[in-house]
């Protein structure tokens, strides 16, 4: 009897796994916060580790780079093209903003939220956020141009993304880039996708260092962890492609109210302290 509950046990923490890992996989690249759907989701499912978290992200940004496979490779091999060698010094640049400045605030303690309101409003504030500066952004000339300014802009997004889950590090990104000036959207996504495929690897890298470093590696789930990896991965894939053909004729008002409608709910709906 025992041994059926064990069996019972492990094959729903690797169903809850997977579900994460697709809910993960589905919101990483659509501006509707990935870390605020999971944060949410393990509210009721069950809380997991930063590791995990932080691991399956990497998971949906492998899928990143097989989708942007060709264009990595450009950029490895035509570094010697001042225009490849431009951009690709850009990627790195806001990576190291990024750095820069994520790291001491992870160094001085900053954890995910324990409840969800903090989340909600967050979804709530980034949309209205998203419907503003959407209609700011179009109103300057097209342009596919990644300036300095916006190196600088989309690296420090991507701390504010991940001090306030709920943001979405590609909303913040995304939009900040397109205030600045680079308002062709699929030029946006592209840019603040690659800028992520550095990011997400060097922060899930920290986090398998620190859960060794710690002592804490016996304790972590691997098997379900490496369940919601894949998920995650396979349907990243699918969802940016998706997005890259939607974004390219769409606006994205609908992910504006998806937001605002789903924090609004929460917020109506959590109990006191929720």
């Amino acid at each position: 009897m025992g041994a059926s509950k064990t069996i019972r046990t492990a094959v729903t923490d690797l169903l809850t796994a997977l579900l994460l890992g697709i809910i993960e996989g589905l919101t990483e690249f659509l501006p509707i916060s990935s870390t605020g759907h999971l944060l949410i989701a393990q509210h009721w499912l069950g809380a997991r580790s930063d590791l995990f978290n932080i691991s399956i992200q990497a998971g949906a940004i492998l899928a990143i780079t097989l989708v942007y496979r060709e264009r990595l490779l450009a950029l490895a091999t035509g570094w010697r093209q001042p225009e490849e060698r431009d951009y690709l010094l850009k990627i790195l640049a806001a990576f190291a903003v990024t750095a820069a400045v994520g790291l001491p605030v992870r160094l001085l303690g900053w954890e995910l939220p324990e409840t969800v309101t903090p989340v909600a409003w967050a979804l709530v504030i980034g949309g209205v956020w998203m419907l503003v500066a959407e209609r700011l952004g179009e109103r300057g000339p097209p342009s596919s141009q990644v300036t300095w300014a916006i190196v600088v802009a989309v690296g420090l997004a991507q701390v504010l993304a991940g001090v306030f889950p709920g943001t979405s590090r590609s909303a913040a990104a995304i939009f900040m880039a397109m205030l600045l000036g680079l308002n062709r959207k699929p030029a946006a996504a592209e840019f603040v996708f690659l800028v992520g495929i550095p990011t997400m690897f060097a922060a899930s890298g920290y986090a398998l260092m620190e859960t060794v470093l710690e002592g804490e590696a016996g304790d972590e789930d691997w098997a379900s962890l490496a369940v919601a990896f894949v998920a995650a991965t396979i349907t990243g894939f699918a969802a940016v492609r998706w997005l890259l053909a939607y974004i390219a004729n769409h606006r994205f008002t609908p992910f504006a109210w998806y937001r605002i409608g789903l924090g609004g709910a929460l917020l109506l709906g959590l109990p006191a302290g929720g």
